[in-house]
């Protein structure tokens, strides 16, 4: 192996050079560069400090034996996915979300798990719930009538060194964030700005009204019931709090309105607006909402609860 060098210093770059997908495709389309950003990975793991890792460590954890082809590669990830600092390089932003995603399994993994039981029961006809992941996503479904009360991507890295039960209270947190996310207009795949709508029209099965998140960047796109974005709202989360429910940990598909609109009424089309009865412990929180999903008014109504 020849001895590594640096050949050239990096001139001054913008800090967020843009990429087309077709670019960033093509740039990260070869085993030597994905090789560097694993290698850059695996040293800042072993590093004790907080510093830049030298050029002469991530060329000696490359398989290349041609240092100048080692230099292209490397240049070609500089200024979009590593940032060189002095002798040393670090990650950009986006060079750590593609080792996380293509190293934890998010564009690699094919495993498969289940079924297994799953906490809860259905809410239609109160029967057992077993979860199955194929195809890297979950669905959680009734086995007496087959009703389907989850359905969304979940990375396979989730299953590593996990029972089921512990893979289950992770997806429950992940499919949590994405929505609480959106709900706050904020999208969980880029980062982009989300619109969100209430739509007394959807073609979902079973649904009379969803929730639509559509991010204006990557055009990602969430479609739920209203209950589900409705977990991370103060009122919400004191209100089941104040009666010993934390909705921060119990399964979210445990909710009838979180997989379901059976406790939405559709109070108006013109303007949209909607109402959610969530009842806990003999009492319900009746929440308001209007076309964009704000929320306008709030009630409790004690004692008048029947059987949840």
């Amino acid at each position: 192996m020849s001895t590594p060098v640096d050949d050239g210093s990096e001139e001054a770059a913008a800090e967020a050079a843009d990429l087309s997908p077709a670019e960033a495709f093509a740039l990260l389309g070869n085993e030597t560069r994905i090789e560097i950003l694993r290698a850059l990975q695996t040293a800042v793991a072993e590093r004790p400090d907080d510093e830049p890792v030298p050029f002469s460590d991530i060329y000696d954890r490359v398989d290349v034996d041609d240092s100048a082809h080692f230099n292209y590669h490397l240049k070609q990830l500089r200024d979009h996915f590593v940032r060189k600092e002095g002798d040393g390089y670090r990650f950009r932003t986006p060079g750590w979300k593609v080792v996380r995603s293509v190293f934890a399994g998010t564009f690699t993994g094919l495993s498969d798990a289940g079924p297994f039981e799953a906490p809860g029961t259905c809410y239609h006809c109160d029967g057992p719930l077993a979860a199955r992941y194929v195809e890297e996503r979950l669905s959680i479904e009734c086995e007496d009538c087959g009703r389907s009360h989850v359905d969304y991507p979940f990375p396979p890295g989730g299953l590593d060194d996990r029972t089921p039960d512990e893979f289950l209270d992770a997806f429950h947190h992940h499919v949590r964030h994405h929505y609480c996310l959106a709900a706050d207009g904020v999208c969980p795949e880029c980062m982009g700005r989300v619109e969100t709508t209430v739509d007394p029209d959807t073609e979902v099965p079973d649904w009379d009204v969803a929730v639509v998140h559509t991010c204006r960047r990557c055009d990602n796109r969430l479609t739920s019931t209203l209950g589900l974005n409705l977990l991370d709202t103060t009122p919400v989360l004191t209100f089941h709090a104040d009666r010993g429910v934390d909705l921060t940990t119990r399964p979210f598909w445990r909710n009838d309105w979180c997989v379901s609109d059976r406790r939405t009424t559709l109070l108006s089309t013109e303007p949209v607006r909607a109402r959610l009865a969530l009842p806990c412990d003999g009492d319900v929180l009746r929440v308001t909402v209007d076309e964009t999903f704000s929320v306008l008014e709030t009630s409790v109504d004690e004692g008048v609860a029947g059987p949840e």
